[in-house]
């Protein structure tokens, strides 16, 4: 049977409410470090005209039943046509993602200097937190939770008895690490350098492809079926004003 515990106060004066404020402030001094070492990049124009194209095919998907079916077939092909396409990609011609980080060593080094303003902090602060508050029982969460949590919320502490809704100081140190997203956002604003999630999901990854989503905006555009909104629309506003006059 699950036990439950009398957290004392000096436990949340001394580990949980240190450890959170800790890892605010490592997160803001981490995005304002990340800015100064950031390197200017200019903007390739390739990519940069591809992606309007992109923008531009996928205003006429979402506007395609507005305009008449010839003037759709018009602008379909002027995006689509094999020959000069603004959206057709010929075999071969695709740029890896991955060659062009090597092939561009600012590319490279901005990708590498972003890695370590996550991981070498974030390697400091475990270690603090493991030295410092490992084995402590610091928080409870105010409902009841399945046996499937106690891998997550308790790290640390080898006590099956314990009730799953206690939370471990080192549990709390990675749910402050991947659940302090929306606090960051309203701090620094939406465009910040702390998502940590999202930094680990790009480490496996190389960039963006533009010439992929080129030919999946081809694609979608391909398969549209036209169905022009408008030929009926007087005798429906006529409906609307009888109903609303009557």
């Amino acid at each position: 049977m699950a036990e439950d515990l009398v957290l004392d106060t000096a436990i949340r004066n001394w580990v949980l409410v240190p450890l959170s404020v800790v890892m605010v402030l490592i997160g803001i001094l981490r995005y304002f470090a990340s800015k100064l070492i950031r390197s200017d990049q200019v903007p390739d124009i390739k990519i940069v005209k591809e992606g309007q194209v992109i923008i531009r095919a996928r205003n006429l998907r979402a506007a395609a039943n507005f305009i008449p079916a010839k003037s759709f077939r018009a602008r379909r092909f002027y995006f689509s046509n094999e020959e000069n396409g603004l959206l057709y990609v010929p075999k071969g011609q695709g740029q890896n993602p991955q060659a062009q980080m090597f092939s561009d060593p600012n590319m490279a080094m901005d990708m590498m200097k972003k890695n370590l303003s996550m991981i070498i902090p974030q390697t400091l602060t475990f270690a603090w937190v493991n030295f410092f508050f490992s084995g402590f029982v610091a928080a409870k969460i105010p409902f009841p939770l399945t046996q499937r949590f106690r891998a997550m919320l308790q790290n640390g502490i080898d006590l099956s008895t314990v009730d799953v809704s206690y939370v471990s100081s080192r549990s709390w140190y990675f749910l402050n690490l991947f659940g302090l997203r929306g606090l960051f956002s309203l701090i620094l604003g939406e465009d910040n350098a702390t998502d940590d999630t999202q930094r680990m999901m790009q480490m496996g990854g190389f960039g963006f492809d533009p010439t992929r989503s080129l030919g999946a905006e081809k694609d979608n555009l391909d398969i549209v079926q036209h169905e022009w909104a408008l030929p009926k629309f007087e005798q429906r506003a006529e409906a609307v004003l009888k109903k609303l006059v009557g």
